[in-house]
């Protein structure tokens, strides 16, 4: 099977999104599939606005279209919303083709922090988005309740994984004799980084990432360590010489940091919202409070090894697996669906709008 996946998230970018679809890539060969990524390495792009490291897609439509002839793939999933997704979701949809999707990003909640934009109106566009899609794709249960009481249908259950071999608890200790609470993640404003460093937590505060908010809040935080990004073994290193993990962010749909944290054997502090509610259990291997500073002291007393064990039940392969059969049951209920002609494969665009309103009229 050739699985053409189009992400506007792609590397270099340090996000769950382009990390989660890298080990796709490494896991979907060895189940007997041909990953293809149409990403914005293959497009003109600019800056992000105020994310100049990011850069942001013009991807063509005549260049999208020869790109998909050229996978010439079994079956399409678009991971973003961005310009790449929507332009090959146009694609499929003028050619009457089934596509998934996933959502990993609460845009919505983003537009309202960062540009006071209604919520309401940013899940309008989300819900146009992904409704012709064959499966929306979620990595937690609490999402995929969201989302349904949001108006959206045909939701899958895709969950994440983390490499234990890379992240464990080491005999690695801080110079620090105080308590060390560590975050690691995108220094950006969606985070809300700030809830955890104005936090009154005695102890040494670390922060791991880059971003465009880090030198303002190097400036406004003389007091906490910031180390900017690190990656592989010092990442790993970083994690296991933490006492407690603080997970500040309101919005994240999952939080692979939060499995890293885990599997270094560190108990998470965080918010009980979305994300954290479906992987840390409280008061076992993590305490979840609306008081940030509280659920960081309480997590100095819970017991590692249950962090270490949890983690444990996540892997990327389990991740892959998962993927492949809602690919394959998104795929085969789109096929059940269609309409019984011979025009089930649109040559054109407006043959694709007549065959849909033909259906229509089938089904009244």
């Amino acid at each position: 099977m050739r699985i053409l996946i189009a992400t506007d998230a792609w590397r270099p970018q340090v996000n769950g999104v382009a990390r989660t679809l890298g080990q796709l890539a490494e896991e979907l060969p060895g189940l007997g599939v041909q990953p293809i990524y149409l990403t914005p390495e293959h497009f003109r792009c600019v800056p992000l606005p105020g994310y100049p490291d990011l850069r942001l897609a013009l991807p063509g439509r005549g260049a999208v279209e020869r790109f998909v002839a050229s996978a010439a793939p079994d079956v399409i999933h678009i991971a973003t919303e961005g310009p790449i997704g929507w332009a090959v979701r146009r694609h499929c949809l003028s050619r009457g083709r089934p596509f998934t999707t996933s959502y990993h990003t609460k845009f919505p909640e983003y537009a309202r922090r960062i540009l006071g934009l209604p919520e309401s109106w940013i899940y309008r566009l989300e819900r146009r988005f992904h409704d012709p899609s064959a499966g929306i794709m979620v990595a937690t249960p609490s999402l995929e309740t969201e989302l349904r009481r949001r108006g959206f249908k045909r939701l899958m259950r895709w969950s994440r994984g983390v490499d234990t071999a890379l992240f464990k608890p080491r005999q690695v200790r801080p110079r620090w004799s105080r308590p060390v609470f560590l975050y690691v993640g995108r220094v950006s404003p969606e985070k809300n980084i700030e809830a955890f460093l104005d936090a009154p937590i005695a102890g040494i505060k670390v922060v791991v990432g880059d971003g465009p908010s880090l030198a303002a809040l190097r400036r406004a935080h003389p007091e906490v360590v910031f180390t900017g990004r690190k990656t592989g073994a010092e990442l790993a290193a970083a994690y296991a010489a933490a006492d407690v993990f603080v997970f500040p962010s309101r919005t994240d749909t999952f939080g692979l940091v939060l499995l890293e944290a885990l599997a270094s054997g560190l108990p998470v502090a965080a918010y009980p919202v979305t994300g954290p509610v479906d992987i840390v259990e409280h008061g076992v291997d993590g305490i979840l409070d609306q008081d940030l500073a509280r659920a960081a002291r309480e997590a100095l007393h819970l017991d590692r090894n249950a962090a270490r064990a949890k983690a444990k039940r996540f892997s990327w392969q389990a991740s892959a697996e998962q993927f492949l059969v809602n690919i394959r049951n998104a795929n085969a209920a789109a096929a059940a669906e269609q309409p019984k002609t011979r025009e089930t494969v649109p040559r054109r665009p407006d043959d694709a709008r007549r065959i849909e309103l033909r259906a229509r009229e089938q089904h009244r």
